[in-house]
């Protein structure tokens, strides 16, 4: 799971205007192993679950599986969206403050999702917290979810994307929202995802009380 997607959203890449027939249906191959393999995790956990098993649910071969997904862990962290939600920070208006424009695209992000989104959403959290590979694998991808992060800053700010203050602030999101899906996940899913995370955004915009309460 990325930071920048941990919920499913509105976005819907298949259906992204512009995109041709093969690439389309990439995605869509990509989104049937998901949910061959969401599945199959939720009827025998995560563990008991093989690349074969998820290669005959989703009706392709084990080969296909891995040219899509170097293992399993990648399955059930990564998907489209991260580049729709990155084209959408772009899109927001020139001057607008970045974290507003951060609070925007949180909050279209993480909305009011399906039933079964939402279940998906708690599967990646409570499994990026109780397994140790998907725990790996997911802080190795925010170093890939934070260089994208740094064209947008970059393009922002007018820094370059490899300035060090770029990345240290690219960085620094990245592991703050990842922490609060860790988080809710320890904490048995209490409280409402959207509303941690601007907590997050909040924490990292003017910092700790400077003072006990």
């Amino acid at each position: 799971m990325t930071a920048m997607t941990a919920a499913r959203s509105r976005f819907s890449p298949a259906d992204r205007p512009g995109l041709g027939l093969r690439e389309r249906k990439k995605i869509k191959t990509r989104e049937a192993i998901r949910t061959a393999t969401y599945e199959l995790i939720r009827e025998q956990g995560y563990d008991a679950t093989t690349i074969e098993q998820i290669a005959d649910r989703a009706e392709v071969s084990p080969s296909t599986v891995f040219r899509y997904f170097p293992a399993k862990e990648d399955i059930v962290l990564t998907d489209e969206r991260d580049p729709l939600l990155l084209a959408e920070l772009r899109a927001r208006p020139a001057g607008e403050p970045w974290m507003d424009s951060l609070r925007h695209i949180m909050r279209e992000a993480i909305g009011p999702t399906a039933e079964e989104d939402s279940e998906v959403l708690r599967m990646r959290a409570r499994l990026g917290v109780e397994v140790p590979a998907v725990r790996s694998r997911m802080f190795e991808s925010m170093s890939e979810t934070g260089r994208m992060l740094c064209g947008a800053i970059a393009d922002h700010s007018g820094l370059q994307p490899d300035d060090l203050r770029v990345r240290v602030y690219a960085m620094s999101l990245i592991g703050g929202l990842m922490e609060v899906s860790m988080y809710w996940a320890e904490n048995d899913f209490e409280g409402d995802l959207r509303d941690l995370m601007l907590q997050a955004l909040d924490v990292m915009e003017h910092g700790l009380p400077s003072q006990k309460p």
